[in-house]
């Protein structure tokens, strides 16, 4: 019933034993929490696993591939998935925030009268001129990290690595951010310069390594979504990024607006129904035969089968769902569909866990 969904599938030079990968989450759990998490996930049977977030540049804030203890956290992790005879894939990404300029924000967070979901627009609204002043130097400091520590992320173990096509390549990537007059900004292609220079930089150096890119969408009529490129524009990138080197496509919504749109809950004004944001994956699909993964409100295994039968997608990523029961995929292999956890994307203690700095969790758990 579900034979497309549990087939291999090749991703660039990498086999995948079934279509499912977790998505690139920030769990925000204590160490020993978060790899018992993964451990979970890995061994619930999904193909791959991808870890959020991996800074390319050396950094004093969460792990470090450049530290011995952070290269250590990313080496652990690899050895936990593949315990589970599942593969792993680090997300590299470089913040976009202005780090001097958050600390203003400190006292008030600190003192609580500035709260969580306060923050994120304040920090939003510092992204534009940041990136729009950064140094030529400093931006060819960042895209050359990039292929540095992809060959970190080879070594610690990860079999794929992810560019974040939100965080700073997806503000230099976007109009309403992007206020460059170089050859960094401006028209379309020279504001994809950034993000085309990062996967290069990583084909570089590993000539045969899988790259997949996390292709943010921005949507108008209605709004939906700051950072990433719209759909006109995909027609210039998405064949740039596939010359640059990459070998599969991650299509979401683009960020840098309400987590709440980027994750929606059911009751979304506009993203309610499940495979909400398979509409850009058909976008993408018009300008690229490579593999795309598709992503919004995954739940249902006879949906998603349906969408990869169809060749809608050709891997579908979950979140949420896995997080409610990482056991998704092995009772759909065991023809127990009908005992799965099915989230209903309340977004109470995920979301919200996230948000109110608690961690990520599921109204399923007990405790």
């Amino acid at each position: 019933m579900f034979e497309t969904l549990l087939s291999p599938i090749e991703l660039g030079s990498l086999k995948l034993k079934n279509r499912i990968i977790f998505a690139p989450t920030s769990m925000g759990l204590p160490e020993d929490e978060y790899f018992k998490k993964i451990e979970d996930i890995a061994a619930g049977g999904c193909a791959m696993i991808i870890i959020g977030d991996v800074p390319v540049l050396p950094t004093s804030f969460g792990h470090s591939l450049y530290s011995k203890k952070g290269f250590a956290h990313y080496q652990k992790l690899t050895e936990i998935v593949h315990r589970h005879g599942c593969l792993i894939c680090a997300q590299l990404h470089q913040s976009d925030s202005n780090l001097k300029g958050m600390i203003k924000y400190i006292p008030g967070v600190l003192s609580k009268k500035i709260k969580p979901q306060e923050l994120r627009p304040l920090l939003n609204a510092q992204v534009a001129p940041y990136i729009s002043n950064l140094t030529v130097k400093k931006i060819k400091k960042i895209t050359t990290a990039f292929g540095d520590s992809a060959v970190l992320v080879q070594k610690a173990g990860f079999d794929m690595v992810q560019v974040h096509g939100d965080r700073m390549c997806g503000s230099f990537s976007s109009a309403v951010f992007n206020q460059r007059t170089d050859a960094y900004g401006g028209s379309a292609e020279n504001r994809f310069r950034f993000a085309v220079e990062a996967v290069s930089a990583i084909r570089a150096k590993l000539p045969d390594y899988p790259i997949d890119y996390k292709l943010a969408v921005r949507q108008e009529e209605p709004h939906y979504g700051n950072a990433g490129v719209l759909n006109e524009e995909l027609g210039i990138f998405v064949p740039l990024l596939e010359k640059a080197g990459v070998t599969s496509f991650h299509v979401a919504l683009a960020n840098h607006s309400n987590l709440q749109d980027t994750i929606p809950g059911a009751k979304h004004p506009y993203f309610s129904e499940e495979g909400c944001f398979l509409k850009f994956c058909d976008q993408v699909r018009q300008y690229t035969s490579l593999p795309i993964c598709g992503v919004g409100g995954l739940v249902h295994p006879e949906f998603v089968e349906q969408q990869l039968k169809e060749g809608r997608i050709q891997c579908a990523a979950m979140s949420r769902q896995l997080v409610a029961d990482s056991q998704w995929v092995n009772k759909v292999a065991a023809g127990e569909a009908d005992k799965i956890h099915l989230c209903i994307r309340c977004n109470k203690r995920c979301l919200g866990g996230m948000m109110e700095h608690k961690g990520v969790h599921c109204i399923y758990d007990r405790k």
